[in-house]
């Protein structure tokens, strides 16, 4: 037999079952992506037929659903909402997410199996092996993460929003009473020392927060009601002050034929003070709420004065310095709550600092991203009688406020005396704080020649009390 030379004749030589390998680990790999960019492609180019006709109808009907819910969204965000934060339509769309999930996983598999890695030399099977593990890990992972996520959303809010009583906006808006509160060993009952009720449009979201001072006095209570009957002439025994209403009415139980006694009894007085009739209350636990601000990555804030981390029945372990600042949530509960070197409007004012800004920066990108810890915060820090069937009201409201700015008024002094407050003065700054608000948000030429709060370009004359009287809290801030 003739020997050739194949390194004269100026070729090289290559051996057959390479070459075959090659073609094959080229064949495996585009089968793979293939699968993994239209499920059903490589059985309809390669194998099983019937089973790529499956695969890919079922994949185009995931996409022309994904489609259709997008132009839902685009022309109706409030019945897109009302779809897909259904707990029947969480709990469907859950499983059907785990089950494409291990569809396509076997799809990617079964396509990985047609290009043959058993008659590949060992390199290409295990390079092609590694590539249909990646491909079949992304897929089950991308789906199960979106799995989860729609289980958490499902449990908190099962957990969390628990009422059935639904209300309707009360002249064209919805206002929450929003209470912070803290208990604790040296505290006599739970003692709401943040209130201040979310006044939104139902139809815009332009919202104007009212603050009200722990130590109002002689607050007034609705006609006929257990605490109207018991305090005629207001809230008017030895330290009675509006947050100490709850615990009073809780520690009178046996006189309210309701329960929370404490609550209604807080939120007959929010009424009576403001002339605003409450649509829900919310009750922030200022320990959940701190969980919270770490669970998206703390807060970014404007910090207008030099606060105290402690002081308030204990040692000031540090301090929260002056500068534009991104807090924790210990830091950020603080920056809310501590009135030491400070005064309670102040406080009051850097409180609805920390509102606008959470507000500003818990977009849904970042709630997403948090799902897990958010959840683990959720339980622990609210309680609120918004009913379940409103959240998609909430959330759609939520995002129309972003793009506006927050108005806020708050009954302190100089403008009101809170030991002996004129209550129709009260009512009369709430309703012009709402009707500047409204009559901002009309036109885009009356949004920007509105009365709106000067900007100040220097952070030093900035006050944290300025917050209490703003038609722009941003700006305030």
């Amino acid at each position: 037999m003739t020997n050739i030379n194949y390194s004269a004749l100026g070729g090289s030589y290559q051996d057959p079952a390479d070459e075959s390998s090659r073609i094959q680990f080229r064949r495996s790999l585009s089968l793979v992506l293939m699968s993994l960019l239209i499920p059903g492609s490589a059985q309809l180019a390669a194998g099983n037929r019937q089973l790529g006709r499956i695969a890919l109808r079922v994949w185009m009907g995931a996409i022309g659903a994904l489609a259709l819910l997008g132009l839902l969204s685009l022309l109706s965000r409030s019945l897109f909402l009302t779809l897909v934060m259904n707990p029947l339509v969480l709990t469907l769309g859950r499983w059907i997410l785990i089950g494409l999930a291990l569809a396509w996983a076997y799809v990617i598999f079964d396509a990985w199996r047609l290009g043959r890695p058993l008659e590949q030399k060992s390199s290409h099977r295990i390079a092609g092996t590694a590539v249909g593990t990646v491909s079949i890990m992304a897929t089950v992972g991308a789906l199960f993460f979106a799995s989860h996520a729609v289980a958490v959303v499902n449990d908190v809010s099962g957990e969390v929003f628990v009422s059935e009583s639904v209300t309707k906006p009360h002249d064209g808006r919805y206002n929450i009473l929003l209470l912070g509160a803290d208990s604790g060993k040296d505290r006599n009952g739970l003692r709401p020392d943040s209130i201040n009720i979310a006044s939104v449009d139902a139809k815009t979201g332009r919202a104007v927060l009212v603050g009200l001072p722990r130590n109002l006095q002689n607050v007034p209570f609705p006609a006929g009601s257990p605490m109207d009957q018991e305090f005629p002439n207001g809230f008017d025994c030895e330290g009675c002050y509006l947050n100490a209403v709850n615990t009073w009415a809780e520690d009178h139980k046996d006189r309210f034929p309701e329960k929370n006694p404490g609550i209604n009894a807080t939120i007959g007085a929010a009424e009576e003070v403001t002339g605003l009739k409450i649509n829900y209350y919310a009750l922030v636990n200022m320990k959940g709420f701190s969980k919270l601000v770490d669970s998206v990555g703390g807060v970014k804030i404007n910090v207008r004065e030099r606060t105290a981390i402690g002081g308030i029945g204990s040692p000031i372990r540090g301090w929260i310095e002056p500068g534009e600042q991104q807090l924790t949530g210990d830091e950020a509960l603080w920056y809310a709550r501590s009135r030491v070197m400070n005064d309670d409007w102040s406080r009051m004012g850097r409180q609805k600092c920390v509102i606008n800004a959470m507000v500003q920066q818990l977009n849904p990108q970042k709630v997403l991203l948090n799902m897990n810890e958010i959840a683990k915060s959720g339980s622990a820090m609210i309680t609120t009688s918004v009913p379940r069937q409103d959240m998609p009201v909430f959330v759609n409201l939520a995002l129309e406020t972003r793009k506006s700015p927050i108005a806020s008024v708050s009954i302190v002094p100089p403008e009101i005396n809170t030991s002996d407050p004129d209550y129709t003065k009260v009512r009369r700054m709430i309703e012009t704080a709402i009707e500047e608000s409204e009559t901002a948000g009309t036109t885009r030429a009356k949004l920007e020649t509105a009365r709106l709060d000067p900007i100040d370009l220097n952070p030093a004359k900035k006050e944290p009390k300025k917050a209490n009287q703003s038609k722009d809290l941003g700006n305030s801030c």
